[in-house]
């Protein structure tokens, strides 16, 4: 994989920074619109999370070559970490009085979602849409 981008998440700002970068990076590879927004909104939902519940964290934006081209999202944090990923993968669950859409639709937008997380030490999130022909 090639790091294209690593940048530190702390506040609103880097939040619609990253996410803007996002969108520039899936538009410039050829994704469609529909997938644009997918993409986008899965990058700035995470970056939220890192805010809302770590204080800052890094999100890595990389274009990948396996079978096909992709994006690959990287996102790190050392906040508390989850205590349940099952829970929090559930439709409806939230911890912050939200809709608790959060996780469970971001998987659904991308191709792949894989999440670790310790208790104490923090959260990982590695995310990829791939590029269909």
């Amino acid at each position: 994989m090639e790091i294209k981008h690593q940048l530190t998440i702390k506040d609103d700002k880097d939040i619609i920074y990253v996410r803007k970068l996002g969108r520039e990076i899936a538009t410039g590879m050829g994704f469609n619109y529909i997938d644009q927004v997918r993409i986008t909104t899965a990058i700035s939902e995470l970056a939220r999370n890192v805010v809302k519940y770590a204080g800052s964290g890094t999100v890595s934006i990389e274009v990948i070559h396996k079978y096909a081209p992709g994006l690959c999202v990287i996102v790190i944090d050392n906040g508390p970490g989850i205590t349940s990923i099952g829970k929090a993968m559930e439709d409806g669950y939230s911890t912050s009085d939200s809709l608790g859409a959060g996780l469970p639709g971001v998987k659904r937008m991308m191709d792949e979602f894989l999440i670790d997380s310790v208790i104490e030490q923090g959260t990982r999130i590695e995310m990829v849409k791939w590029l269909r022909g």
